[in-house]
């Protein structure tokens, strides 16, 4: 097997709920990634083997195959097959991950991996509609064998198991905005940033705007973050500074056999080094980044340390605090520019949208080697290596 190289990487602005980019259409946002990928790649459009998509709320505007329709949209060509793909918050990583086993087992050469949530417009559970009765995700079978817990309540799980307490969420919330209010002025996200020309939401006039920023960083203060009522009452851990912020995007990776991107002449940036999707406790549900790098770890045979860059969605404070724990990893490696709690979580754009923001902080940086991981409701944990080329 030839390498898998990362060829393209690029997203939206992560907008801050009801922000710049909630007038927008699901697909024309994911759309104008898409196109953004194949022209700065400088790809002919046509040569992509296959497009996939994540995307975690598949109803409304977000349905009947968004990957597909938004590359319909922007006027893609049609010959070109697209699928969504549904693994919860890390739908566009497992996309990606696919991407990367169809290109490595050659099926295609080339694949554009993306995700697209607008939670503005789609929130969460709007996939369990009230009517008509479509049924229950889960069952009595499942009931007997685990409790039915909510990500919030998987949260605080894991914050009692590791000991971690409201006061370490708290300095964790904060560091992840201090580190994004850096990289914000340092211009650590300008390379990785296609600039959205949005409709002004509530505007009937046709009037737009450029989104070109990310809108969740906001001035934090310990004293501030303490203040803050916990989300599952005053015995809580987490509160909405101690949680990823709902948003709304798109991102894009294009991916291609090393030797197909030399014919094509695209740049090759990074070597994906291995990939894995991993099964944890779906009661405690967000643990599932613990055993995807120890599967990653244990497969190349690296150990943390030999990782410079890691990007691990920060769904909750104590989902980092705990895998910390138990990786022994340095953090002043991990979210080096802010993670979700700073910039947002995009659901089905976070995925492609860390690999994005890694593979450009390698580059940045001169680093070698980056982890990307996230967790994902029900109880899995995606995982991806890369390494600069």
């Amino acid at each position: 097997m030839g390498d898998v190289v990362v060829v393209e990487a690029v997203r939206s602005p992560f907008g801050k709920r009801n922000g710049g980019l909630s007038g927008m259409h699901s697909i024309d946002l994911l759309g104008r990634v898409q196109r953004a990928a194949v022209e700065r790649s400088g790809i002919d459009p046509a040569a992509v083997g296959q497009v996939v998509g994540g995307c975690v709320g598949q109803v409304g505007m977000q349905t009947m195959n968004v990957t597909r329709q938004a590359w319909l949209a922007a006027g893609l060509p049609l010959e070109v097959a697209a699928t969504t793909v549904d693994s919860q918050c890390g739908s566009s990583q497992q996309a990606l991950n696919l991407a990367y086993a169809l290109v490595s087992s050659g099926v295609v050469d080339t694949a554009l991996a993306c995700g697209v949530e607008l939670m503005s417009r789609v929130p969460m559970g709007a996939t369990i509609p009230k009517d008509p009765d479509v049924g229950k995700p889960v069952t009595r079978g499942y009931r007997e064998r685990y409790e039915w817990t909510s990500q919030f309540q998987g949260a605080e799980l894991i914050a009692e198991q590791w000991g971690i307490t409201r006061e370490d969420c708290d300095e964790f919330g904060k560091r992840s905005q201090d580190r994004a209010a850096k990289a914000l002025a340092n211009g650590a996200f300008e390379s990785q940033i296609a600039p959205i020309e949005a409709p002004v939401p509530g505007d009937d006039g046709g009037a737009t705007r450029l989104v070109d920023t990310d809108e969740g960083p906001r001035e934090t203060t310990l004293e501030g973050l303490a203040g803050l009522k916990a989300t599952l009452g005053p015995e809580g851990i987490h509160t909405a500074g101690t949680s990823s912020q709902i948003s709304d995007g798109a991102s894009a990776v294009l991916l291609s056999t090393a030797e197909r991107a030399e014919q094509l002449g695209l740049r090759a940036r990074a070597r994906v080094v291995d990939a894995c999707l991993a099964g944890s406790d779906p009661v405690l549900m967000l643990t599932g980044p613990i055993p995807a790098t120890r599967t990653l770890l244990d497969r190349t045979g690296l150990s943390i340390d030999d990782i410079d860059v890691v990007e691990i969605n920060e769904a909750f404070a104590s989902v980092v605090l705990a895998w910390e724990q138990e990786t022994g990893a340095d953090a002043s490696r991990v979210n080096p520019n802010g993670g979700a709690i700073a910039l947002g979580h995009p659901l089905g754009a976070t995925g492609t949208g860390l690999v994005t923001k890694a593979v450009h902080e390698l580059e940045r940086a001169g680093a070698t080697r980056a982890l990307v991981t996230m967790c994902c409701g029900g109880g899995l944990g995606t995982g991806t290596i890369l390494e600069r080329v």
